[in-house]
């Protein structure tokens, strides 16, 4: 079926303290955006083409108790195809964890009173260089620095998936149309169809997408193994598998080696507290760990997964000793690699990292399950381990602006600031 025209009336409701005071930088509401211009756009399948007369009602609603928001997360949870990180495990957890100021609120797409889409916006005040005070709309995310280094990946709003292409364009151009002055849509870590969706309604608002920053996420196909006889060893180019044998008999030395996965949630709590002291001590200041809050939300979150299988930790052991820690999340048949813990040691031949990530996806692959997903970010592990990839993108969409342009410039001086400064170290030392 060729494109179809799919009407959206799209109203903006916030809450009384963002509708007070235009001046605050805040979205202004209740705002009537009834007015939408009705352009074409090509649906995601021949089920929405024939959905000509579906109204999306899109509105941003103060957050109710959390309790009540489950029900009407989960519900919809069973109608949406989404990633571990919109499962209410994650978005639950997260809410309960919200640091100080946050300002969360509840993104709610209906059709015909059915709920068919949902997300958390938080608004964040942020610097600005103009008179006008600026807001920072962020999806699924604080807009705190330290607390977002929890780290949201396939981020998305979560929609029913005979709706969700339409659902989402609904919601982003709801709230595009409606940004202030200096204000900024902030979108992180999406998937390439999200972000095409993203700028075409920027585009039709008169608004520019701005990239922050793009990544790879790095993942392991099993059917591609599977392929090739469902031996994943084999597959591995010959540095690799070289590697990974003489590892697997230095360590060998010491004792058998095993991969434990924990069953019980006292075991994965241990199995945590364990991963925190080998990640602190290889990153230091910069580890993870070293905000608290990062800690509480996880202990939280192992604890409410571990006994549904959501969650799982796992040991890597030589002998008696542990080697390395995995924090992994499962979801939908596929394995989220978020943190770890190695044990590292002077011997560069000993890869306690190699071995563990080698032994849960073989684990993984004996489960039945479907990939195992390293997330975001650069190590090299992931490039000789993974034969497949997601890229991502964190943008912000907003108004062009005097003091857009001079951010970017500033952030174009920093970059090349701290190219010269990586440069410099090594003629340093």
């Amino acid at each position: 079926m060729d494109e179809q025209q799919l009407a959206a009336r799209i109203l903006l409701a916030l809450p009384p303290q963002c509708a007070k005071d235009q001046e605050d930088g805040c979205m202004s509401g209740p705002l009537d955006v009834s007015a939408i211009g009705a352009e074409p756009y090509r649906v995601a399948s021949v089920e929405q083409a024939m959905r000509q007369d579906t109204v999306i009602d899109v509105t941003v609603e103060a957050l109710p108790d959390i309790a009540r928001l489950e029900t009407i997360w989960r519900e919809l949870e069973a109608r949406a195809t989404h990633s571990f990180y919109l499962s209410w495990l994650w978005i639950g957890t997260w809410l309960r964890h919200l640091p100080v100021g946050a300002q969360p609120h509840v993104l709610v797409a209906r059709t015909s009173s059915r709920i068919v889409g949902l997300a958390i916006i938080c608004r964040r005040r942020a610097w600005s260089f103009g008179r006008h005070a600026r807001a920072r709309w962020l999806l699924n995310e604080t807009g705190d620095v330290r607390f977002d280094r929890l780290f949201i990946e396939y981020n998305d709003i979560l929609a029913e998936r005979s709706l969700a292409d339409a659902t989402r364009v609904a919601c982003v151009e709801a709230l595009a149309h409606h940004l202030r002055h200096s204000d900024q849509l902030v979108l992180s870590g999406i998937e390439p169809e999200f972000e095409l969706a993203a700028c075409r309604t920027a585009g039709r608002a008169g608004l520019l997408t701005e990239v922050k920053a793009e990544d790879t996420a790095r993942w392991i196909d099993f059917a591609k193994v599977r392929q090739k006889g469902g031996n994943y060893r084999a597959t591995l180019g010959r540095n690799t598998r070289q590697a990974a044998s003489r590892a697997m008999r230095l360590y060998a030395e010491r004792g058998p080696i095993a991969f434990r996965t924990m069953e019980m949630t006292s075991e994965a709590l241990a199995a945590f507290d364990l991963l925190a002291e080998l990640h602190q001590a290889r990153w230091g200041r910069k580890g993870a760990f070293a905000n608290p809050s990062f800690r509480r939300f996880h202990e939280e979150l192992i604890a409410r997964g571990t006994p549904t299988g959501t969650v799982r930790m796992s040991r890597t052991l030589a002998g008696d000793q542990t080697i390395g820690v995995l924090y992994n999340f499962v979801h939908d048949g596929r394995v989220y690699n978020y943190q770890s813990g190695f044990l590292y040691e002077r011997d560069g031949r000993l890869k306690p990292g190699l071995i563990s990530h080698v032994l849960a996806i073989e684990d993984s692959i004996g489960r039945g399950e479907c990939g195992y997903d390293f997330l975001a970010g650069f190590s090299g592990h992931k490039s000789h381990l993974a034969n497949a990839e997601h890229p991502m993108k964190w943008i912000a969409i907003g108004r062009d602006n005097p003091e857009r342009r001079i951010e970017a410039k500033l952030r174009g001086a920093k970059r090349v600031l701290g190219s010269i400064v990586a440069q410099m170290k090594p003629a340093a030392a």
